[in-house]
């Protein structure tokens, strides 16, 4: 990624938070790598190195501030498809892939060679893999021993480390200083909860965002009210099953999100908190998109598309929403919670069991699933999705292959293109999705045929989806949406 560095100069002396996340500045008088929107006196411009990531900065030489603390900048919102392929790597680093795969293994992920990858994250980060998933194992360690009282041993293998003595040895030789010197505080009684804080790029129009997942929370797994979203989950980590919940309030003086959760949950906080992100699309650079939209957004500012905690879920919502109410696949949705989900115990707010994963929904009885409330046409493409979910010929998630995935949707009996596009916008974080065969868009833009809707929609490329969003948005003042679930 290339840098202006006059303009990389001015974003910091402004502490312009729309560059929150897209660079970092290391101070040489100081040895210290800092975001832009750091509130520390701002360096002369003679002083000043600027980096596209923390692990570029780190790896020339450079420490993280305490003050600003680099690892709750958010992250990048670009739809450049070599930029889409190296953010998608670098988000199953995030999550920990690297921590028990190669490589080689990350390209096959994403879709590409493992030569073109090693290329266009270098050229997009400024460092290679390897040097990356350092970086994030030790910023999430960093954050643990920051906001948390969990052991230090602890500490050092939920951020992916195999010993503590490596961890020291790291942590000593990046940081210049002993993990404890970081430590919380403790008053004497073990926390039972975590709580971490997420970052995004203002505005954030966290009541739409709120209004949304609260339209469609499925009974048992999801539970809104006075501003904050609940929901259960259920990973698999090590070899390990972990069933638990988290919470969600936003924290708006201090631009980010608080994810809250149960210390039963320490293993994998990585990837629950990069799930966060996807949820509430906290990557997303509303600047750009909101000039992109022009009168569209000028309502709503810093609208965003609500991503998926989990993919496979938001497939199966968009199959049994096809043209019914909200209200009716809600009432679909949950009874299928309720059959095939996994109970939770002592969580808050009414939650009681998770969404069923795919491999359990892939032996499923097609007849148990039309008793939910289905057609046998839904139901077998629900099994269908499932099969392919859980054998690894279909990942809905921002990292998959995005035309080899929509092309494997596509195959299977009962998915429309609408489907497809929901799927795309939500699973896939695909920011140009877009259903052109949506009632309501097309009564909203008073297109009769869907190659007129896309004609319509061509001004908001390659930002279709966000333009979606509003339309529906507007449409449900007026009326509840009979379309998207």
């Amino acid at each position: 990624m290339d840098l202006d560095p006059d303009t990389c100069y001015e974003a910091l002396l402004s502490r312009d938070r729309r560059f929150d996340g897209r660079f970092f500045v290391g101070v040489r008088t100081t040895g210290i790598y800092c975001r832009p929107v750091c509130a520390v006196r701002s360096p002369m411009r003679r002083n000043c190195t600027f980096f596209a990531s923390p692990a570029a900065a780190e790896k020339a030489g450079f420490r993280p501030c305490l003050r600003c603390r680099p690892e709750l900048a958010p992250g990048h919102g670009l739809p450049d498809m070599c930029s889409r392929l190296a953010q998608a790597a670098a988000g199953l680093i995030d999550e920990g892939f690297l921590n028990t795969a190669s490589v080689a293994a990350l390209a096959r992920r994403v879709g590409v060679t493992e030569r073109h990858l090693r290329r266009i994250f270098g050229a997009e980060f400024g460092v290679s893999m390897l040097d990356l998933a350092q970086t994030q194992r030790l910023l999430l360690a960093k954050r643990l021993l920051t906001e948390t009282d969990l052991p230090v041993t602890d500490v050092a293998l939920a951020a992916g480390f195999g010993s503590v003595r490596r961890f020291n040895h790291l942590f000593l030789q990046r940081y210049g200083m002993n993990p404890r010197r970081l430590r919380k505080a403790a008053d004497g009684v073990p926390a039972q909860t975590l709580t971490f804080a997420l970052g995004y790029r203002p505005p954030l129009a966290w009541a739409e965002l709120l209004g949304f997942l609260a339209q469609r929370c499925i009974a048992g797994v999801e539970h809104v009210e006075r501003g904050r979203y609940a929901r259960t989950l259920e990973l698999q980590h090590g070899g390990h099953d972990f069933i638990g919940w988290i919470a969600v309030a936003h924290a708006p003086a201090r631009f980010v999100v608080e994810v809250t959760l149960p210390v039963t949950l320490t293993p994998v906080v990585a990837p629950i908190l990069a799930r966060v992100r996807r949820l509430l699309d906290l990557g997303a650079s509303p600047d750009l998109i909101d000039l992109h939209l022009g009168a569209l957004a000028a309502g709503q500012p810093g609208l965003r598309v609500p991503g998926a905690f989990d993919g496979f879920e938001v497939a199966v919502r968009a199959i049994v929403g096809q043209q019914i109410s909200v209200a009716h696949a809600r009432a679909v949705l949950g009874r299928i919670a309720q059959a095939f989900g996994t109970r939770v115990e002592a969580a808050p707010c009414g939650l009681a069991t998770t969404f069923p994963r795919a491999s359990v929904l892939a032996g499923a009885d097609a007849a148990a699933l039309q008793d939910t409330g289905i057609t046998r046409m839904r139901a077998g493409a629900i099994i269908a999705v499932a099969d392919a979910v859980a054998t690894g010929r279909i990942a809905l998630d921002p990292r998959a292959p995005l035309d080899a995935t929509l092309a494997a949707l596509r195959g299977i009996p009962g998915i429309g293109e609408w489907t497809v596009q929901y799927i795309a916008m939500r699973a896939l974080a695909w920011p140009n999705a877009f259903p052109d065969g949506d009632a309501v868009l097309k009564r909203r833009l008073g297109c009769a045929s869907a190659s007129a809707l896309r004609r319509h929609a061509a001004r908001w490329e390659p930002w279709r989806a966000y333009a979606v969003l509003h339309l529906w948005r507007q449409d449900e003042r007026s009326q509840p949406s009979c379309t998207a679930i």
